[in-house]
């Protein structure tokens, strides 16, 4: 597969990337298989997180036998401080098998709730910038949801890369980040090219994508037949089409009442609701295992059950959606699962 300079890290890595998430639904001999597989594909691009259960354990298991400068790994912490970052990076070290990882991020680094403990003392941007120091990490990025936030992290300097969500609904970075990476010379991870599960045209998702020749889509990828189709969808060359931007728009007016882009401008909310995790949940589901996924959000939406609609997140929503009904249809989402 084509390769594409990675930003100011130098790095050659493949047009698309092997995203780690939904192999936790796979048992052990399958995802590791899975993942070297892409590798033989020609994709040497893998991101996984500290946070994704044994995600890293398996991509270990398949890169054992592989030279390490063959590959490009980039894994994540959601440390809040010093010493937990430390512990995730040794952690994600042990898991992978590997002396280093290429990219580490902030996991969500760039929202709205993290944007002050980032760079606090002893917090996690100085453990991270420590350990390019030491060796242990190649390069400090981070993800995130709020583009100008994330726009502000990038102007700092301190970052090679960055992974914000960008797909053709969620385009918002087209006018603002995605230039500014290539501004910069920072390397940009698309999250979620596929809506998080929740777009169905691979074709458009990554022909929509290929336009922007500087930045790596990192689809979630549970299957062989999936990644082949997208290296396929990037090997045709295909344009993408004004019969393409014709159904963008058409699709951005049935997903527009109803697509939060986890700007989180709606927090706080005064019922202490995470409005952007519970208007969310159908993506989490759709990309986790069902179990991990209740997990990570029955707490947040037995909160969203004491909502009083009183709209002041409707008011501070920058994209005018009714929040309060969305967050009780995605409960009655969630106790359909009999969550």
């Amino acid at each position: 597969m084509e390769k594409i300079r990675f930003g100011k890290t130098g790095l050659m890595v493949s047009k698309v990337a092997f995203g780690g998430i939904p192999i936790m639904r796979l048992n052990m001999n399958d995802a590791s298989t899975l993942v070297r597989q892409a590798i033989d594909l020609g994709v040497n691009f893998i991101d996984t997180a500290n946070g994704y259960t044994d995600s890293e354990e398996k991509i270990g298991m398949a890169i054992k036998d592989i030279k390490r400068e063959d590959i490009v790994i980039a894994s994540k912490s959601g440390a809040n401080d010093k010493k937990t970052f430390n512990e995730h990076l040794d952690l994600s070290l042990k898991r992978l098998g590997v002396d280093y990882i290429d990219i580490y991020q902030l996991h969500n680094g760039g929202s709205a709730p993290k944007k002050d403990i980032v760079f606090k003392a002893d917090g996690p941007m100085e453990a991270l910038e420590e350990a390019v120091k030491a060796g242990k990490v190649r390069y400090a990025a981070f993800s995130a949801h709020s583009i100008p936030i994330a726009m502000d992290m990038m102007k700092s300097g301190r970052f090679a890369a960055v992974q914000l969500p960008f797909n053709y609904i969620d385009d918002a970075a087209a006018e603002s980040a995605v230039p500014l990476a290539k501004e910069l010379d920072i390397g940009f991870i698309a999250m979620k090219p596929m809506g998080g599960g929740l777009l169905d045209d691979a074709g458009l998702a990554f022909r929509y994508l290929a336009q922007f020749s500087h930045i790596v889509p990192d689809p979630g990828i549970e299957t062989l037949d999936e990644i082949k189709e997208i290296i396929n969808i990037f090997n045709s060359k295909e344009a993408f089409s004004d019969k393409d931007k014709a159904e963008v728009e058409s699709q951005k007016k049935e997903f527009g009442a109803f697509w939060c882009h986890r700007c989180d401008y709606c927090s706080p909310c005064p019922q202490g609701i995470g409005i952007s995790g519970v208007l969310c949940a159908k993506s989490a589901v759709k990309r986790m295992p069902v179990e991990r996924a209740k997990d990570f959000l029955s707490a947040s939406m037995e909160k969203a059950r004491g909502c009083t609609e009183c709209r002041s997140c409707v008011e501070k929503c920058p994209y005018d959606l009714d929040i309060p009904s969305l967050i009780k249809e995605r409960l009655q989402y969630w106790d359909s699962l009999g969550a």
